[in-house]
């Protein structure tokens, strides 16, 4: 391949994966050993090893192991990928056909163990096999799943008021104190309560929840499309429903999303043994449920309003939820923890108008951005973590350095010894390539490892234009303008804490920003993390960019 190092000096990375929980973890250790078996055999030195745990090859969405191989490919920091065999990489056409275009196009060879280096037509066969292969696995899988529910068996995931039998696969049984609670849920909607203060009781009550910390109105109520939640689930009627959803893979996210089937897809099979509900309170909590769905979707929580400046940032300070605006009195928008609207397990229950909340962060924002001095102590914190870093850095390479100066040392005395007929070479033959491999993989990371890394400067045009948007955000606010959403804006603020404060008393407003966006980043050996602000550190309230603003 044109541009390709001499073989004996190529680097080489391994790629590792398995696929499902069920796998045995050591599959990633068997794989590199395998592959770093080949790459030695081959004369390759391996400058870099990447892995990913229980992650499907579907998509190449939600694996960081490949994410971080596929971004250092764009540094060349190596020259071959080496794979036990390419489903490794993708168990989908389009997906390894793609990785294989982008790692050709940048010089970078991808070899299996077992079927050598990777062409087109080596790539689109074992494409199409691997995507026949998990393609094929899923309609087994199914199939195995109907055929567990002909024969009366439970093939769903695991339902609050039950437990797996040991030993029985399929056959739950109840947990009577979970079943209480559920005939307590049915009973009181049944009798026209919302599912809204049923959350919000069992909370107050300290009833465990079937997942997470807390009940939630949508916990009991469900969707309605896709029949889930407690009052929808037809197991604690006696009758076993399978197949009323199924789960597809998003191609845009990697994350798998639920989709309704039809009724005439639906199996069913009865199940009296495991119901908990008695029928009159079943259909009379069914009875008002498609009510409600004939009047139109439940209210799933606080009313939709029209983006503000903070959607999305606001933070309750007793439980760290999400706030959202809750209502309009008098005709001004009031905040509220959505934790105590959805469950009322927030001791955090009362609105705050966002007006104030607002204007006083842009304000307190302006006001700390005119002093320059606060933010170059943070500059001067961050200088002296990343010089402590670098000092770390320069102890491993100094470290290395010696390690490969005592090899070197030793192969000269081998080979000298050798020459002098002191040592017969097939003894202390195994014992230099030992050390000539060791001697190429420390030269190859050393050549790799990236320099020191440089202190960054603090960037004036960043203060001028953050002091500027905030100037123009203030003047919006003042004129009684509602304020559009800035994107300098987002870059600088992080989280607004909202921290809750007595009856007649303003809330305590905490600002959590991103040290990165005024920091100048754009080179002086920063990593890529730092440069795209995602790793730029955070500057905290109460500890430096801007303290608790008190009276909003």
């Amino acid at each position: 391949m044109t541009g390709q190092r001499p073989s004996a000096s190529r680097r080489a990375a391994i790629y590792a994966r398995f696929s499902t929980e069920l796998q045995r973890d050591q599959s990633i250790e068997d794989q590199l050993v395998l592959c770093r078996t080949a790459a030695h055999r081959d004369g390759l030195s391996v400058v870099a090893t990447y892995e990913d745990r229980a992650r499907s090859g579907a998509s190449l969405l939600g694996r960081p192991g490949l994410e971080k191989l596929l971004a250092a490919a764009e540094t060349r920091a190596f020259d071959v990928v080496v794979v036990e065999a390419l489903d490794r990489l993708s168990r989908d056409m389009a997906d390894l056909a793609g990785v294989h275009r982008r790692l050709t196009f940048l010089g970078i060879e991808i070899r299996a163990v077992h079927d050598g280096v990777a062409d087109t037509v080596t790539v689109g066969l074992r494409g199409l096999v691997g995507q026949l292969f998990r393609e094929d696995g899923v309609k087994k899988i199914r199939r195995g799943m109907a055929g567990v529910i002909r024969e009366g068996r439970y093939a769903g995931g695991r339902s609050y008021g039950y437990r797996p039998t040991p030993g029985e696969p399929g056959r739950p049984q109840i947990v009577e104190e979970e079943a209480a609670i559920v005939r307590r849920i049915f009973a009181e909607y049944a009798d026209g309560r919302s599912p809204r203060d049923i959350a919000g009781e069992l909370n107050r009550e300290g009833v465990a929840p079937p997942r997470g910390a807390a009940w939630n109105a949508s916990t009991i109520n469900g969707n309605g499309e896709r029949g889930n939640g407690i009052i929808q689930n037809p197991l604690y009627s006696g009758e076993i429903i399978w197949n009323r959803v199924r789960m597809v893979k998003d191609p845009s996210t990697g994350k798998r999303i639920s989709r309704p089937n039809p009724a005439a897809d639906w199996q069913r099979a009865a199940a009296a043994h495991l119901a908990i509900v008695d029928p009159d309170t079943w259909e009379r909590a069914r009875a008002r449920k498609r009510a409600s769905l004939a009047q139109g979707p439940e209210p799933r929580g606080p009313r939709r309003y029209q983006r503000s400046l903070l959607s999305g940032l606001l933070r309750c300070g007793a439980c760290g939820s999400g706030m959202a605006k809750h209502d309009n009195a008098n005709g001004r928008p009031r905040i509220r923890c959505s934790r105590a609207t959805e469950s009322g397990s927030c001791t955090n229950r009362r609105s705050y108008y966002l007006g104030p909340v607002e204007a006083g962060v842009v304000e307190s924002l302006r006001a700390q951005l005119d002093q320059p001095q606060l933010i170059a102590e943070f500059v001067k914190t961050y200088h002296e973590e990343r010089r402590r870093l670098a000092g770390a850095d320069r102890n491993a390479r100094a470290k290395s350095e010696r390690r490969l100066a005592e090899i070197d040392g030793q192969i000269s005395r081998m080979v000298e010894a050798i020459a002098q007929g002191g040592a017969a070479f097939a003894q202390l033959r195994l014992k230099l390539e030992d050390l000539d491999r060791e001697r190429r993989d420390l030269a190859a990371s050393l050549a790799a490892a990236a320099a020191p890394a440089n202190v960054v400067a603090l960037h004036p045009h960043a203060v001028a234009s953050f002091q500027k948007m905030l100037e123009a955000l203030a003047a919006e606010l003042d004129a009684g303008a509602s304020p559009i959403e800035h994107a300098a804006f987002r870059q600088l603020v992080e989280t607004i804490i909202v921290h809750p404060a007595a009856r007649g008393e303003e809330p305590r407003v905490e600002i959590v920003g991103k040290l990165a966006a005024i920091l100048d980043l754009s080179g002086l050996g920063a990593p890529a993390a730092d440069r795209n602000g995602t790793n730029g550190g955070f500057l905290v309230a109460e500890e430096g960019l801007e303290p608790p603003t008190q009276g909003l």
